[in-house]
Formats: C-alpha cells, structure tokens, sequence
C-alpha cells in the first residue's frame, strides 16, 4: 500500500502545451485504479505509455476520443482466465476486450508449461473442439509463443502444481520421492526465474487432489524466494471449506508467501452459511499479518467438468484408467455408490448441486453427443431412460472427456457478501472466445461474455453494492499491486497504457445460461499498450498484447 500512495503523492503533471501526443482521451471522467475520487480530466498517450493525465486542451494527437459524460479507467485485470487455447485459436480476445479486460492471468492448477512427453500427451488427449499444436516446453515459452502469434490482450501465468505433478510423478495417487521432489523443486525455481507469478493449485480435481499440504509447501518456499504468490482453487468450498482455507493459510504462513483464493464461495445448500465465517477468518488472517486475498465471478453457478461428481480415485492414473473404470460393471456400482452419497472425505458436486436438473451438460468432444449441449442432466437422464448417476458414467465413458457443464451451487446473497469485500478482485473462469466458427460448437458458461461488465452494470449501477470507484479499484489497480505487475493498473503518468473507456448508464451483461454466446455492452474504446483494439465498441483486429512477467524473473 505505501508503493500506491506514493505513487499518486505527485501532482498530475502539468499540461505539455502543444506537445504531441499519439492518443488524447478528453473530457472523460478519469478514475485512475486507486479507489481515489474520480475526476474530469484528459489522459495522453505517447507510444505504449501513460505521458499525462490533466488539462490538454491545446495539446495535438494522432487520434483524439471524446470521452464526455464516460468512464475512463485502467485496464481490467482478470484473476482466473483459461484463455490458454481459445487464444491461440482466436488472439481477439473478442469477448473479454469487449468488457474492458486488457490482462488475463492464467494457471489454475494446470499451466501450458513446463511440458515434458508425458504433459503433452494429456494435453493432445484433452482437446476439445480447438486443435493446436504445442509448440513449447516451458510456460514462458507458452507466454511468448502466444505473443509472437498476436494476442490483442497481455497474458501472464502462474505455474499449476499439478503440471509440475504430473511432469515428474504422473497421474497416479503417491506421494514424491525426496529425489522427485527436488525434481519438482528445480521446475519451480526455473519457471520463476523465467517470470512466472507463482503456483497456482486446484485441489479438488485429480491428480491435484493426491498432493499433501507439505508437498505444496515446499515448491511455495521455492515460489516465495522470487517474490511469487500461492493461488488456489481450494480443496474444498463446500463441506469442507474452513478446513481447505485452513490449508490455504498453513501454506502462507510456512511458505512466507502471500495467498489467494481463486472464485471464493460456499458451494452448496448446505454450506451457504459458513461464508460469514469464512470471511471473517480471512480477515483474521489479515490482521497477524499474512497477506491473503480472494477472487471471484458474478454468478450463483460454477462451471467445470462432470467428472466433478466421481470420486477422485476414478482417475488414478489418468483420463484413460478412468475410461476403464467406467466400462467395468464392478467398478461403476462401486462408482454409482460413492457419488450417491454425501461424504467429507471429497468434493461431491452431484450431492452440491442440490438435484440433477441443476447440472447442465454445455460441452462435449464427439459429434455424436454435441445435440445434448444445454440440456440438463436430469433431462439426459430422462431422454435415456436411466437414473441421472448412471447417465453421468456413461456419458463420459462415451465421450471420452470431463464434459463440460456448469453446476448451481451459490447463494445471491452470499455473491453479495463477498462483492462488498475490499480484498476481493475478480476472475472470469472462463475462456476468452467469440459468437462465431469453433466455439458455437459448446456452450460456455456465460461469465466468459459478462463477468466484468455484469460487475458494473448489475452490482454497481443497478443494485449499488459497492462504487464504482472501489469496483475498478478492484479490477486494475488490486490485482496489479497483488501480482507485482510492472507498470499497470492504474491510470497515472509513465504507467503502460492499458485504458478503457466505457459508459457506466449502459455497461450491462447480455449472456445467459441458455443464450451464453452474447458480446457485453457499453465498454466503447480500449488500449492496449497505448494501441486502440476496441473502437467505438468494435474490435480493430489490433493485437498489441505482451507477455508479462511476475516480479522475480532473472532472465
């Protein structure tokens, strides 16, 4: 906090005169991503930086908007995007930039490096509706591979834990060798010095959930040493939700690195009441002095894959062991008991979701299966004539994938809680992708269209949960200072010009859960290191983005 205020501690600067400038930005009400009073101003920008923000009036400028009666902010920093192949098929980032969103930060659990034989194999075995060829080892060479192909947006990743995993001990449930988790260790440091953010974790799915607490410890001592961060989906948010954000706090505490929750929430009927105490345990936490943070979406409904509802056992050994389990009739009854009941020991989203019509399938592999994208389970299970726990083995046996599908677990007024929460920035968990070609083949989950924009429009203007001041504090200038980012999130002179003009009266969400494939409105221009990639809300086909690098890169 003392680097932000002493950053905005000098005086804007004063106006150039008729210095040029590439873009002026006149007469928008500027809000610069410290949570500061928003004030009329004009911002210019030469080349890819911020050269000034006050009264340009006689100043000249290659390209002058007009921004009366707009918002003028710092560009939108998404916590949680899996942007990491719809970007090499589409480096657009249509339905994010039309939002505002000028960084996406990647990693949950798995990264797109480091990659050894092994990782590519499951990475090819995967793939979905997008094929792409894999064209790196490391993650940062992922990160400039996408730069080199043309991002409209800047990218930036943590490690996932669970490719270090499955780099060095694959897919089955052990634990390392001491010799393994050196190995383990080596990865860490050398993603790390080649900039990686930190490890990012997602324990409730396998191979991560085989990882114990000490095993993760020791690769975030190795993260802490270069000024990373631990994120992680934890490993539970429902029955067991204090005592995964117990974990989460060991780790930071023994680690001596700061942590995030990625999408907090209480996942379930039964535990929509334990988010007061989460909450107030966070803050607990704040005030010995660790830094912990949170993330999150703007929806009651999570989305992941169906093989969420089989216990973590089914897949040791891979996606191919869980084919086989599901073909074998002993197992599946084994199987079809364990999901039918409720148990502290995993994460049951069937049980979670309260019934099965509150599961929808929304994206499948085989071309067979693609006519029950949008259906729910219940409504599978009914077209089949089986019960839903049956139709859930066979489908993915069948198709041979997790199964997209998005899952009503959340309360509204626990979203609401949360919203109001200082420390809490947002991520979209979801792919960055566009109503056209490829990704009309599946259903996302509409928070890859709306999650900024539902922000500004419903929470902020319509229901005036939090300002709007504090809203983009928490979409730039947090996530920004929280990563260590150089030089982004706020709108202040020398900063890199990531800037987003938008009307807060009209800003709104357009997705639905059965209409997801619809762009957000109100978000009117956006720059992305000082290149205009939305104008008049339409896209330029600008690709400026860049990798970016976590504050401990050497090399």
């Amino acid at each position: 906090m003392t680097i932000v205020f002493a950053m905005f501690a000098k005086d804007p600067s004063p106006s150039p005169g008729a210095a040029d400038f590439d873009v002026i930005i006149r007469g928008g009400t500027v809000f610069d991503g410290s949570g500061a009073e928003p004030k009329r101003a004009d911002v210019g920008i030469r080349g890819d930086r911020i050269a000034g923000v006050g009264d340009f009036r006689s100043a000249k400028a290659k390209i002058v908007i007009d921004a009366t009666g707009l918002a003028v902010a710092p560009g939108f920093i998404n916590m949680l995007s899996w942007s990491t192949v719809s970007l090499i098929h589409d480096g657009r980032s249509q339905s994010e930039i039309r939002q505002g969103v000028t960084t996406e930060i990647m990693g949950e659990g798995e990264s797109m490096g480091p990659v050894n034989d092994r990782v590519r194999g499951h990475l090819l075995l995967s793939q979905g509706d997008i094929k792409y060829d894999i064209k790196w080892n490391t993650l940062a060479e992922y990160l400039r591979y996408l730069e080199s192909r043309g991002v409209s947006c800047n990218v930036a990743s943590f490690i996932g834990a669970t490719t270090i995993r499955e780099y060095v001990i694959g897919f089955e449930d052990k634990p390392p060798t001491p010799e393994q988790l050196d190995q383990m260790r080596e990865l860490v440091r050398k993603e790390m010095e080649a900039g990686a953010l930190g490890i990012g974790t997602s324990l409730i799915y396998p191979p991560a959930f085989y990882a114990k607490t000490e095993e993760l410890i020791e690769l975030c001592k190795v993260a802490a040493k270069y000024g990373g961060k631990y994120i992680s989906h934890m490993r539970s948010e429902g029955n067991r939700l204090l005592e995964a954000l117990d974990e989460l706090i060991r780790i930071s505490r023994e680690a001596g690195i700061p942590a995030e929750v990625y999408h907090i929430k209480a996942a379930g009927h039964q535990s929509w009441s334990k988010v007061d105490n989460l909450l107030s345990r966070i803050e607990a936490a704040q005030k010995e002095g660790l830094k912990i943070t949170a993330d999150m979406y703007t929806y009651t409904a999570a989305g992941t894959g169906l093989d969420a509802c089989l216990p973590p056992w089914t897949e040791d050994g891979g996606y191919p062991a869980l084919f086989k389990r599901l073909r074998d009739p002993a197992t599946r009854e084994k199987i079809a008991a364990e999901v039918g009941k409720d148990s502290d020991e995993w994460e049951n989203l069937y049980i979670g979701a309260g019934s099965p019509d509150r599961i929808l399938l929304v994206g499948f592999k085989s071309e067979k299966l693609k006519p029950l994208t949008g259906k729910s389970l219940a409504e599978v299970a009914k077209m089949r004539g089986k019960d839903p726990i049956t139709t859930i083995m066979d489908l993915i046996a069948e198709d041979e994938s997790r199964i997209e599908s998005i899952y009503f677990l959340m309360f509204e007024e626990n979203v609401k809680k949360e919203l109001a929460k200082p420390w809490i920035s947002f991520g979209s968990d979801e792919a960055s992708q566009a109503p056209e070609g490829v990704f009309l083949k599946s259903n996302p989950h509409p928070r890859a269209y709306g999650n900024f924009a539902r922000l500004l429009g419903k929470y902020v203007r319509d229901e005036k949960v939090i300002p709007l001041k504090e809203a983009i504090r928490r979409l730039s200038g947090l996530p920004a200072t929280n990563l260590g980012l150089d030089h982004r999130g706020f709108i202040k002179e020398g900063m890199f010009a990531d800037v987003v003009v938008f009307d807060p009266a009209t800003i709104s969400d357009r997705a639905t859960f059965e209409k997801p494939h619809q762009y957000a409105v109100g978000m009117k221009h956006v720059f992305v290191n000082g290149v205009q990639v939305l104008k008049e809300g339409d896209h330029s086909g600008a690709k400026p983005g860049r990798a970016l690098w976590g504050p401990g890169k050497t090399k």
